[in-house]
């Protein structure tokens, strides 16, 4: 009580949240880990931010930093701590066009950011599904990565300077705007992907980049992901890099979604095994003004790499987007994954990275070792084929632990046989701490924790995750 007092004399009485008024905040999108905090505190600076934090660590109780609560690894999970949400912190303090920065507080939720930019022609190219609720300091503190990383880089690319409080209350100013600062360790990238556990994000400053003026879209079928493979290189080729996203959805995975919305179809009229959904974005305007014939030059760009694969049988079957609408239609097949991938427990959510031409060995192997172990076993399988990362849903016939946890170890034994990561995006939370026992490099591990020591002794910022 006296920790809830002190609280409420630093945020306000209304923003200390107990008993019924924390259930929002009790699990992450999964709902697999869910847990009672001992209360929610929602501060609106940073100096409130450092407060808590200072009070906390005098009460010697853990601390759970949340911010729009979309993960997929139990990291806000927060039994019996103080969780701190940032939602309260959403200002978007400055857009220095010119500069292309922009300097925004952790709780801006991403959607958000997209609609101010937007009014100065620019973008914030980081973009997921779950964008409409997902705040930037989660997307700094998971290292968020999403369908434009083919071009952009995932968050900790997108990210020049962050602003962190410190398990001792201290704030961390790393607030530069610089692209080249060569004094000393790169501080900033211990903090991005850390999950809250050395320190609380509170604001950040973005890159942003030139909206495109044109897009060329398209949901393209080919014989395999060899060929998929080729298609990228050769648009990458006609375009001068400028491939925003190059999405993999096997055929079974585009039935199971566009039977699971009403009034979602697939763009193909036939069914296909292996379909790619590719974007192309242009910004200057010699391929993103219309010629005399009303014809897009990177449309033509793409349409013409189609057409000499297609004559080469390379490309089955396409379907380019001939307005936002169509764009949009095929985006919301993409983005329904998620919800249709998580919707029938018991499932197995694994997020591997393995090198770009191993993906069609690796979805070729794990198929028919996990049916060894259930032959019941069904899967849902979207991949950012553009960076080697899939998402592969393992959904088995029964509900049985040790066959849940057989199916992770030999999903992350097979990516990192092939070279790969087990995890690529989603970052590490509590559902993947055995893997990181069995996986990480011992020696890599040490240094993590060599680090999480001299930051947070008593380890109280977000306690259970990441590190075994």
């Amino acid at each position: 009580m006296e920790l809830l007092d002190e609280l409420g004399r630093i945020v306000g009485a209304a923003h200390v949240l107990t008993g019924g008024e924390t259930e929002r905040y009790a699990s992450d999108w999964t709902k697999v880990f869910r847990g009672v905090p001992l209360a929610v505190v929602r501060p609106a600076t940073t100096e409130e931010v450092s407060g808590v934090v200072k009070a906390a660590a005098q009460a010697g109780v853990a601390i759970v930093p949340v911010g729009g609560n979309t993960g997929l690894c139990g990291g806000t999970y927060g039994e019996g701590a103080l969780m701190v949400s940032l939602e309260r912190m959403n200002a978007i303090r400055a857009i220095r066009p010119d500069a292309r920065v922009v300097t925004v507080e952790a709780g801006v939720v991403l959607d958000s950011l997209h609609a101010a930019v937007d009014a100065h022609g620019l973008i914030f190219p980081l973009i997921f599904g779950a964008r409409g609720s997902a705040m930037l300091g989660g997307c700094l503190s998971t290292n968020a990565g999403g369908s434009n990383v083919l071009r952009y880089g995932s968050t900790r690319a997108l990210c020049l300077g962050l602003e962190i409080v410190l398990p001792s209350g201290e704030v961390l100013d790393l607030m530069t705007a610089l692209h080249k600062d060569n004094s000393g360790y790169a501080l900033k990238d211990l903090f991005i992907g850390a999950e809250g556990t050395l320190g609380i994000i509170t604001a950040a400053n973005l890159k942003l980049f030139p909206k495109p003026a044109a897009y060329a879209t398209a949901m393209v079928a080919v014989p395999s992901l060899g060929d998929a493979l080729t298609l990228l290189n050769r648009v990458q080729m006609a375009t001068g890099g400028a491939v925003e996203a190059f999405e993999y959805m096997p055929g079974p995975t585009i039935k199971a979604i566009v039977d699971h919305f009403d009034g979602m179809r697939s763009p193909f009229e036939d069914t296909y095994d292996v379909n790619v959904l590719i974007e192309v974005g242009a910004t200057a305007p010699r391929d993103a003004m219309p010629g005399e014939d009303g014809t897009i030059p990177v449309v033509s760009y793409l349409e013409d790499v189609l057409g000499e694969m297609l004559e080469e049988e390379a490309v089955l079957d396409a379907v380019v987007a001939q307005n936002e609408a169509q764009r949009a239609a095929m985006w919301a097949i993409r983005e329904g994954n998620a919800e249709v991938a998580l919707e029938n427990p018991p499932f197995v959510n694994t997020d591997v990275c393995v090198p770009l031409d191993h993906v069609e060995a690796w979805l070729d192997e794990i198929g028919p070792r996990l049916k060894a172990l259930d032959e019941g076993m069904a899967c849902m399988v979207v991949c950012h084929f553009g960076d080697g990362n899939i998402h592969y849903t393992a959904q088995p016939s029964r509900d049985d632990p040790e066959l849940l946890d057989q199916i992770l170890e030999l999903v992350e034994e097979l990516a990192i046989a092939h070279g790969g990561s087990f995890s690529a995006e989603h970052g590490i939370g509590k559902s993947k701490i055995a893997s990181m026992r069995r996986r990480k490099n011992p020696v890599a591990l040490d240094v993590m924790r060599q680090i999480k020591a001299a930051l947070d002794p008593a380890g109280r910022m977000n306690p259970g995750k990441v590190l075994p």
